[in-house]
């Protein structure tokens, strides 16, 4: 399926937000996602459908001073 993902298109097989992010390398990482301009909290990500199109932005935390 398409979506989009920080503003770029990909096709993905995970249907649930959760398997997306494993897909492209976020499995494991402290990120905070947000679905189609909402933000998602972790919680839901194993549970929230994708359907094409959808947009999928996912902000990792910066360090530094």
């Amino acid at each position: 399926m398409k979506i989009e993902v920080n503003g770029e298109g990909h096709t993905v097989t995970g249907t649930t937000v959760a398997e997306v992010l494993a897909e492209l390398g976020w499995g494991s990482a402290r990120v905070a996602t947000a679905l189609n301009g909402e933000f998602l909290p972790k919680a839901a990500r194993e549970g929230t459908k994708l359907a094409a199109g959808d947009r999928l932005e996912v902000l990792a935390a910066m360090q530094g001073g």
